[in-house]
C-alpha cells in the first residue's frame, strides 16, 4: 500500500463520526464531490467499501470500525503535537469545539457558555451534540466530543470539574385540581406522571422511588424537557426537573414549583473532559472558558 494523505485519514475520522458525506464536507470545509472523492480513494487504498450507505447514515464495515480508533488517536498525537509547538491564540482561531448538552443544559447553561467563549474567540464554532448518556464516555474518549456536561459520573480516562450543585424539585400546574401549596407522599403515588427517556440522565428520583417499592403512573414518556411547560400547563401531571430549570419555568407563568415528598440526594454537575485534553492548550482553554461562564 503507498503512503496514505493525512488528509484522507482526516476524512476518514469525521465520516466515522458524523455517518454523513454531507456533514464532513461541511467540518472539514471542503465540497460535497470532495468528500465522496476522498471516500473512492479511501477504499481504493484499503480495498475495502468502509462506509455502506443505509437509511440511518453511512454504517462503517469492521474494518473502518478497526482503523478508527487508530486513526483517531494518531490525529490526536499529530494535532497534540502540533498545538504545543504553536500554542493556541482565541481570538484568532475559527477552531470547531463540540459540547455534549441535554436539553436541560442547552436551556440553562448554553446561552451563559456561549456568551463567554464569544466574548473571548469570536470566530470560534461551538457544536452541541445531544446528550446520550449511554454513549458520551466513548465519544470522550475517541474524541467526538472535547466536553460533556451533566451530573452522571464515567468510568474510564475522564476528568472532570464540578459546575454547579443541584435539587430535584416536583413541577406541576398552578392551578392543579389535587394539589394546592403541598405535596405528600399518597398524593405523588396516587396522581399520572411525565417520565423522561434513560438517555437524559435524570433517574435519581426514580431510583430512589424504586427503593422504597414505589411506582409512579405514568402517563406521557418524552425526550426533551423543553416541551414541560406546554404540556403541564394544560394537564393535571406531575413532573421531577432539577430546581434551577423547574424555577426557569415557573417564571413564565402557569405553573408551580414543590418540594418532594421523600428524600433525593443532591447533585452536582460537572464538566467532563477526555484525559488526554491535558496536551492541548486549545481543549483546556475550553473547558477553563466553560468553568469560567458557570463559575
Amino acid at each position: 500500500m503507498s503512503r496514505i494523505d493525512l488528509n484522507l485519514i482526516r476524512c476518514f475520522v469525521t465520516l466515522y463520526e458524523t455517518g454523513s458525506v454531507t456533514e464532513t464536507a461541511a467540518c472539514m470545509h471542503i465540497t460535497q464531490p470532495s468528500a465522496s472523492h476522498a471516500l473512492s480513494r479511501l477504499r481504493e487504498q484499503f480495498a475495502d467499501p468502509l462506509f455502506i450507505r443505509t437509511r440511518e447514515g453511512m454504517r462503517p464495515t469492521e474494518l473502518a470500525t478497526q482503523l478508527y480508533a487508530t486513526f483517531q488517536d494518531s490525529l490526536g498525537r499529530i494535532d497534540g503535537a502540533v498545538d504545543r509547538t504553536r500554542g493556541f491564540e482565541p481570538g484568532q482561531s475559527d477552531r470547531r469545539f463540540r459540547l455534549s448538552l441535554t436539553d436541560l443544559g442547552e436551556m440553562g447553561l448554553l446561552p451563559r457558555i456561549l456568551e463567554r467563549v464569544h466574548a473571548i474567540a469570536p470566530r470560534v464554532e461551538l457544536e452541541v451534540i445531544p446528550m446520550d448518556i449511554d454513549k458520551v464516555s466513548d465519544w470522550l474518549a475517541t474524541g467526538k466530543v472535547d466536553a460533556a456536561i451533566c451530573s452522571v459520573p464515567f468510568p474510564g480516562r475522564t476528568r472532570s470539574d464540578v459546575l454547579l450543585h443541584e435539587r430535584y424539585v416536583c413541577l406541576l400546574r398552578k392551578e392543579h385540581a389535587r394539589i394546592g401549596d403541598s405535596l405528600t407522599l399518597d398524593q405523588y403515588a396516587a396522581e399520572q406522571h411525565v417520565a423522561m427517556a434513560p438517555a437524559s440522565g435524570h433517574r435519581l428520583a426514580d431510583d430512589v422511588l424504586r427503593e422504597r417499592g414505589i411506582e409512579r403512573k405514568i402517563s406521557l414518556r418524552i425526550r426533551h424537557f423543553s416541551v414541560l411547560p406546554h404540556v403541564l400547563a394544560r394537564s393535571d401531571l406531575l413532573a421531577v426537573l432539577p430546581s434551577q430549570i423547574a424555577a426557569m419555568f415557573v417564571a413564565g407563568g402557569g405553573l408551580k414549583m414543590l418540594e418532594l415528598p421523600f428524600p433525593v440526594p443532591a447533585f452536582t454537575v460537572r464538566l467532563h473532559r477526555p484525559e488526554r485534553a491535558a496536551d492541548s492548550s486549545a481543549q483546556r482553554w475550553f473547558h477553563r472558558t466553560i468553568v469560567e461562564a458557570l463559575s
